[in-house]
């Protein structure tokens, strides 16, 4: 059994069907900081972690992110 497994954003959207857009929508955020978040560009705060932990039905732990250079 895979218990650490990891999923890129982009890859946990197409995984239930939603384009950008859609997602974007559902997440209360515009397209293009949706895009920052899936090229590793930004970063997402927690409580946005959460609300897609919900949409994608999948753990946050298990989202493959992206580090930032600050």
């Amino acid at each position: 059994m895979i218990t650490n497994a990891k999923i890129t954003l982009r890859a946990a959207r197409v995984n239930i069907g939603l384009s950008q857009k859609n997602a974007a929508d559902k997440l209360l955020i515009g397209t293009s900081t949706l895009h920052g978040y899936e090229s590793g560009k930004r970063q997402p705060r927690l409580n946005l972690l959460r609300r897609m932990e919900q949409l994608y039905g999948i753990h946050m732990q298990h989202f493959c992110l992206e580090p930032r250079d600050e």
